[in-house]
This record gives structure tokens, C-alpha cells and sequence, in this order.
């Protein structure tokens, strides 16, 4: 946890602690000050609402770099979660990785709108980018921008090297056979369209073919210095100095042409460098800005579901508050529908559910709070055999200014559907029993018939009392 910020709870990211003692991401700490006038660090508010002081007030300026967390946060271990990426590593080294990492998705610089996996970013510039073209201004061809700057540093490189007569650009009908590159060891031949698209293909390996014909050429002079230096003793002295000369000039023009062309081509180099590092930077503060619009996103996203579920705990609270107020009874009278009899009956035989409670009713608007406990396969003497009813005294708001214990009878009635034989039972209350003194807990301890009726009778074809898989029970409280 005191890896995280406070505010994104994500690993912390240039940590700042504040008075209070919590530390965010620099740029949380800067969005929330931005945004919110006055803002309270919000651990504190979590922590211990009533005890916000002075300290607890954001600010930039009261805040300082933790060197320690940071420190310690830039040693951890990580992994690259990149799908097919199985880098890792320690922190430090992972923004480095993320600016490099050939499996990440980036968006093409040309604009074209497609996002590609980096390690696929030059096939896509090759074969797929439209907005990566270029015409060019010989020959009137339109190709890919990497071809034609293969072709402009080639048509710069071959005049110092002497190595080619012919032009960079499509070679003429005089060498349709034989591939441009054939003076340095390509030996690939065909028709114009097959040389065409060999050099678009080949453009690697034909890069690889100059640089082993440089390094050769570089032998050959080398090889040539060491020849000159061993004839030259053999040499009359007046001989001596005019082979040394030419040799001197010969390696000397050799190898300033040799410079001249290292030199043009590390300028290219360090152009294409430079370009690849300001990409780089660019995409770095790109993910940047990114990052906070997206931490920005989700602290408003976080606030929304905090308010709804606020809303939905409220709307919750009405609808059982609206149940409750259609549901009650106020005049001691109250009827109870009971449906689904058959699956209720058979979970409690099985125990998964022994009884059931009614809603709660009164005897009067501000009388005694009760409601009524049915064992539906019995309870005690009557488990098994009987349904079981039983009346309960439950805590009300205004038990202080009622008499106890409670002591108005009480009537049970099964209704029979048919209105033939309804089930009646009643029973004064024991004065002396804990079932009927004022309420301690929410509900005091069930009294009333165990054998209230057989269940060979509910179930009976004669009676009327489960109909449609519903029966009705009946409580009537004598309030006189």
C-alpha cells in the first residue's frame, strides 16, 4: 500500500508527500489542486473525518519529493504485461523498455490512422501506410518514403565509391537482366517488373552487400600501404622517393574518399537518429498527457458511482419503507397470504428454511408492534405432524408509554377458500411469561398453538385451505 498514490491508487509516479503525511503522483497532486478550491487530502477525510486539520489541505508548495519511496519504488521488480512481451525487470528500467517495447501498439506518425504493433511499424510503412509515399522527381515513380531514401542516399554514395555506371532510379532496357546491385555480388536477374520488385524487397541485404565490398576495399588499401612499405627498400634511392610519394598520394586520395563517404553516411545516420529520438519524446509526452486525462477520467468515473450507489441505497430504503407502510396493519387485524405453499413446505422438512415470519403489524397506530411465526411442517410437539402458529411480541417505537406485560387475546384462523370450515384457534396471554413482558432484543420468544392443525387435514381434497398453492392465515387481536 505505500507504493500507491492516494488519489489514482496506482503505483506512485514522481511521489510527493504532503503535510499530512500521504503521498500522491506529481501530476494527481497538481490535478486536484487545479480543480478543486480547498482541497482536502482524501486519506485523511477516509481515515478520520473529524480530526481534518490544517495539514490536510493540498497545496503543491506544502508538499515535498519523497527521495526515499522513490527510491525504493524504482528497485521493484516488473514484468511487461504486453500481450507476447516477456521482458522484465525493475522500475527504472520500465519506461525505457515502454518507449522500445516491440509488442506495444502505436499509432502510425504519418497520420494515417492505424495503430500497429512497433515491431510490425515498418512492414505497415512499406506495404500499407497511404500517407507514407513519396513521387519521385526523375523518374515520375511513386513509392514507399523508406525506397526512395534508400535510392537518394544511394544515387549520393555511388559517384565516391565508382562502383556503379548505372542510375539508382528503374535500370534501363541495356541491364534489364541483372540487378543494379550486381558490381557488388547481388546475382539476382529477371524481367523489368521482377528487378522492380526485388529492390523493393532487397533493399537489406543489398545494404549488407556494400558494406562487405567497403570492408574489402578497405583491405585491398590496407594491403596496398603494406606492399609499397616493403618494396621500398629494394628501391634506388632515387626511385625511393617518387614510389613513396605516389603510394602516399594514392592512399591518401583512397581513404579521403573512403572518409568522405563514412562521413555522408553517418550524417544520414544521425538524421534518422535524431528523428527516431524526437518520435520518442514526442510518444513519451503523449502517454504522458494520456495517463492524467485518463486518471482525470477515472476520478470523475469513481465520484459518479460513489453518488449512485448513494442513490441506489436510498431509493432501496423508500421502496422497503413503501412495502412496509401498504403492507401494515393498524387496527390488530391482519391477513397473511402465504403462496408457493408446496416448495416452502418441502424446505422445511428439509431444513432449508424451518419457519417463516409475516410482516410486521399493530394493534393500534401507536399500539404494541407484533407479528405472526408458522412452522409450516411444525415445531416441537407438533413437528411432523401439525402446522405450528405462533403470535410474537416484537420491539416497537412506542413501547415506553404502553402497559405491560401485554394481555389481549389472541385469535389464529386458516381460511378455508371455499368458506365452509375455517381453522380457528385463540389463547389469552401467560401475564407471567417472557413471550408477553415489554421487549428487550427485536423480538421476543414465539408463543401460540404447535397444533394448530394435523397436515393430513391441510393437504385433505375436503378442505379448501391451500388452494391455487396459497393458503391465508388470519390473527385478530381483542384490543378492548
Amino acid at each position: 500500500q505505500k507504493f500507491l498514490c492516494s488519489n489514482c491508487n496506482n503505483i506512485l509516479k514522481k511521489a510527493l508527500q504532503t503535510l499530512c503525511g500521504h503521498r500522491y503522483c506529481s501530476a494527481c497532486l497538481t490535478w486536484i489542486v487545479r480543480n478543486n478550491k480547498n482541497a482536502i487530502c482524501q486519506k485523511c477525510k477516509e481515515e478520520d473525518p473529524n480530526t481534518l486539520g490544517e495539514e490536510s489541505l493540498l497545496a503543491e508548495e506544502r508538499a515535498f519529493g519523497d527521495a526515499a519511496i522513490n527510491k525504493e519504488i524504482s528497485e521493484l521488480r516488473v514484468r511487461c504485461v504486453t500481450l507476447g512481451c516477456s521482458w522484465s525487470g525493475i522500475m527504472k528500467d520500465f519506461e525505457e523498455h515502454q518507449s522500445l517495447c516491440e509488442y506495444a501498439l502505436i499509432p502510425c506518425h504519418t497520420g494515417c490512422g492505424h495503430v500497429v504493433m512497433r515491431r510490425k511499424l515498418a512492414d505497415h510503412l512499406e506495404n500499407g501506410c497511404v500517407n507514407n509515399v513519396t513521387v519521385c522527381q526523375q523518374c515520375q515513380c511513386t513509392m514507399p518514403n523508406s525506397e526512395y531514401q534508400v535510392r537518394t542516399f544511394l544515387s549520393r554514395i555511388k559517384p565516391l565509391f565508382g562502383w556503379f555506371q548505372q542510375s539508382s532510379h528503374p535500370p534501363s532496357s541495356a541491364n534489364k537482366d541483372g540487378c543494379c546491385f550486381s558490381e557488388v555480388g547481388c546475382a539476382f536477374r529477371g524481367s523489368q517488373e521482377k528487378i522492380k520488385e526485388h529492390e523493393k524487397s532487397a533493399v537489406g541485404a543489398h545494404m549488407l552487400l556494400l558494406l562487405q565490398h567497403m570492408r574489402q576495399l578497405q583491405g585491398t588499401l590496407c594491403s596496398a600501404a603494406r606492399a609499397a612499405q616493403s618494396l621500398t627498400p629494394r628501391l634506388n634511392l632515387r626511385n625511393e622517393s617518387v614510389l613513396q610519394q605516389l603510394v602516399r598520394e594514392k592512399v591518401i586520395s583512397e581513404l579521403e574518399n573512403k572518409l568522405h563517404v563514412f562521413e555522408n553516411i553517418v550524417a544520414v545516420l544521425n538524421k534518422e537518429v535524431e528523428s527516431s529520438n524526437l518520435e520518442i519524446l514526442a510518444f513519451r509526452r503523449q502517454s504522458e498527457l494520456d495517463q492524467n486525462i485518463i486518471r482525470g477520467l477515472e476520478l470523475k468515473i469513481a465520484e459518479l458511482h460513489r453518488c449512485l450507489t448513494q442513490k441506489d441505497a436510498g431509493l432501496s430504503s423508500l421502496h422497503k419503507s413503501l412495502l412496509f407502510s401498504e403492507q401494515a396493519s393498524y387496527d390488530g387485524i391482519f391477513l397473511w397470504k402465504i403462496t408457493e405453499v408446496g416448495r416452502k413446505l418441502q424446505d422445511s422438512v428439509s431444513g432449508r428454511t424451518v419457519s417463516l415470519y409475516s410482516p410486521a403489524f399493530y394493534t393500534a397506530k401507536y399500539g404494541y408492534k407484533v407479528c405472526l411465526r408458522v412452522y409450516l411442517n411444525g415445531d416441537g410437539t407438533g413437528k411432523g405432524t401439525h402446522l405450528s402458529l405462533f403470535f410474537v411480541v416484537m420491539k416497537g417505537d412506542y413501547d415506553a408509554l404502553l402497559p405491560w406485560p401485554f394481555r389481549h387475546k389472541v385469535t389464529f384462523m386458516l381460511l378455508d377458500q371455499n368458506n365452509r370450515e375455517h381453522v380457528i384457534d385463540a389463547f389469552r396471554p401467560d401475564l407471567t411469561s417472557a413471550s408477553f413482558q415489554r421487549p428487550v432484543t427485536d423480538m421476543n420468544v414465539a408463543s401460540g398453538c404447535p397444533m394448530f392443525l394435523p397436515l393430513a387435514k391441510l393437504q385433505s381434497p375436503k378442505h379448501a385451505y391451500v388452494k391455487e398453492d396459497t393458503l391465508f392465515l388470519k390473527c385478530i387481536i381483542d384490543t378492548n
